[in-house]
């Protein structure tokens, strides 16, 4: 980082703090709790071995600081005095040992640096009676003398305000998204270059000096048919006789916020390029159309109605848009979610929650897989991430069933090698309109 872009996240911080202050004093009012205990979290052992998998920590616990590879810290909060940070630092000739904080976020905090959980026992408060643990590791939370574990009054409070990001959380995840634009552009250069789908991965990986345990989740890769598996986490290491279209879905993490992207592209100026271009359309449309006050269910919908528009002016289904949703051949091509809330998680906390007492309001019926139901907001993050894909399994559901006449099956034969298309954008939504991170970061 630059020294002005750290001096900006440096100015922005402390509203973090007491934005996220003020959010702990009403949920431990509401809930009647004193503080929150928020444990970062323990590295979990691979079974019959003395390795460990990656250590992930804790979002309730990032969400406060950007510390996100030392295990065995905690914050206590308790909404109006300085938060009190244990921070671990063993004695370890075997590993490297996490620096003293001295960075900007460390003046927000007390610091108690401990060498071991045994340590981190003794500078927890001792009176746990109306403190209240937020983690992941129960048992041993219980064995510190903790009676309350995660209390749904707390946690549905903190999830549904987690929608609205602070202006730090803005500029971090304006970061992450400038690092996956570099892997996106790397790897695109890579694809057209000829490389397998394991080059193009390593390539993206470069471009972005991440390594797989950095990124958000796991990257998706995928040539020609390929890309009409939804989560394909394979990556072929032989370049395919005929490269024909690359799908990626990668993202890059900063101070624990995610950016979640997706491009398709076809190597030859054909029938699937155009296709592509009519969905990169679409997705701006969508994006456009994103607002304040809008149900995100119901930009869910038009999208719907986009694609069968698309798939009717290419000639594979023979029905207009309605008809296409009613008796359930778009699912088909378009299986997913519009997209998803966006930030300590890729698919943030909060997305069916009407209400901050943790009423929710489920998908409907017949988008069974859409990730929100929430009212759109200023201050929100989100993805809008349309698609349409030649799944074998779900077209073949379709040709069996009794609306088959309605599908050009010719047209999904032609388009089949090229296994599907997805176009995801990562979009701030302001009181005054939005603001498309991913695009504005100069991927087009």
């Amino acid at each position: 980082m630059t020294v002005n872009s750290m001096e900006h996240l440096a100015r922005l911080y402390p509203d973090h703090i007491a934005e996220l202050q003020k959010r702990t004093k009403a949920a431990l009012a509401r809930s009647g709790y004193q503080a929150l205990a928020i444990h970062a979290g323990q590295q979990l052992g691979v079974f019959l071995d003395d390795n460990h998998y990656p250590f992930k920590p804790n979002p309730h616990f990032k969400h406060w600081l950007p510390v996100i590879d030392n295990p065995h810290c905690w914050v206590i909060v308790n909404g109006e005095d300085k938060p009190k940070l244990l921070f671990f630092r063993p004695v370890d000739f075997w590993h490297k040992v996490a620096d003293a904080p001295s960075e900007y976020w460390s003046e927000q905090f007390d610091i108690v640096l401990i060498d071991s959980p045994a340590a981190a026992a003794k500078a927890l408060p001792q009176d746990k009676s109306r403190v209240a643990y937020i983690g992941e590791h129960q048992a041993y939370a219980e064995s510190l003398g903790f009676k309350d574990l995660n209390p749904e009054p707390v946690l549905n409070y903190l999830h549904y305000y987690r929608a609205y990001k602070t202006e730090w959380e803005l500029a971090c995840m304006r970061k992450a998204n400038a690092i996956a634009v570099k892997g996106h552009l790397a790897a695109k250069e890579a694809f057209f270059a000829g490389k397998s789908e394991f080059g193009i991965n390593q390539a993206y990986l470069s471009a972005t000096e991440q390594g797989d345990n950095d990124m958000p989740y796991g990257n998706i890769v995928a040539l020609n048919r390929n890309a009409a598996i939804l989560h394909y986490m394979h990556f072929d290491r032989r370049v395919p006789d005929q490269s024909r279209s690359f799908l990626i879905d990668a993202g890059a993490s900063f101070n624990g916020y995610a950016a979640d992207i997706t491009r398709t592209y076809a190597r030859e100026d054909n029938a699937f390029a155009e296709l592509i271009a009519a969905m990169d359309q679409l997705e701006r449309d969508l994006v456009a159309g994103l607002k304040p006050g809008l149900k995100y269910a119901e930009l869910h919908h038009q999208c719907h109605l986009g694609v069968a528009k698309i798939l009717k002016d290419f000639g594979i289904i023979r029905c207009d848009g309605e008809t296409a949703l009613t008796t359930g051949i778009n699912r088909a091509f378009f299986p997913h979610g519009l997209g998803h809330h966006l930030g300590l998680q890729v698919h943030d906390m909060g997305g069916f929650m009407a209400n901050d007492h943790g009423d929710k309001e489920s998908a409907p019926a017949q988008h069974p897989f859409l990730r929100t139901t929430r009212v759109v907001e200023a201050g929100n993050v989100l993805t809008i991430e349309p698609g349409l894909y030649f799944i074998d399994s779900l077209l073949e559901e379709v040709q069996a069933g009794e609306h088959a006449e309605l599908v050009n099956w010719d047209k999904v034969e032609a388009f089949k090698p090229f296994g599907g298309i997805r176009i995801e954008d990562d979009v701030i939504v302001h009181g005054d309109g939005i603001e498309n991170m991913t695009r504005k970061l100069g991927l087009a």
